[in-house]
């Protein structure tokens, strides 16, 4: 009975990491990372959607594409979540918490074309990107550099992808 009680109480206990930023970063931060992380396993999903559903005469080059950028975007997921565990907050639980944060929209068409998955898949990238800047400004307020220079480099990853994605669907 004591192992249960004790059980419960650790259950209870708060998961409040200490930081120097301080509560109102920790709030503000959470929030934005928060979203930035669903908005990230959106993306993540919608790019192993389009490579799983691929099709036409550019199939492989297209499925290899999509896979690297799937593989970059994922290895996101994890430093974002920590990230917000290191500055004392608490991250997504659930594909519903997910579901409430994202802000890039899914697409379950039955048939995308190549072209559309290109086009939506870049103009995903280049929000995220800007979802990235708007993070990276209130990291900017709040001095927390470290999220600073993280969003920099994914900032940069996004704009690459944005690139290749607008360069391998053009019509030259």
């Amino acid at each position: 009975m004591a192992d249960l009680k004790n059980a419960k109480k650790r259950r209870m206990a708060p998961l409040a990491t200490p930081n120097p930023l301080g509560a109102d970063a920790t709030r503000d931060l959470t929030a934005e990372l928060n979203a930035l992380l669903a908005d990230t396993f959106a993306l993540y999903l919608k790019t192993k959607n389009f490579h799983w559903h691929m099709s036409g005469p550019y199939f492989r080059d297209y499925h290899l594409l999509l896979d690297d950028q799937a593989d970059q975007i994922y290895a996101t997921i994890d430093p974002i979540a920590e990230r917000v565990r290191k500055i004392g907050g608490t991250t997504l639980r659930s594909t519903g918490h997910i579901t409430r944060l994202q802000r890039l929209s899914d697409n379950d068409a039955d048939f995308v074309t190549p072209a559309d998955m290109l086009a939506e898949l870049r103009e995903d990238n280049q929000r995220l990107a800007a979802y990235m800047r708007e993070t990276h400004s209130a990291c900017d307020e709040y001095g927390d550099v470290a999220t600073a220079s993280l969003l920099e480099n994914w900032i940069d990853e996004a704009e690459r992808r944005t690139w290749f994605l607008f360069e391998s669907s053009r019509q030259v």
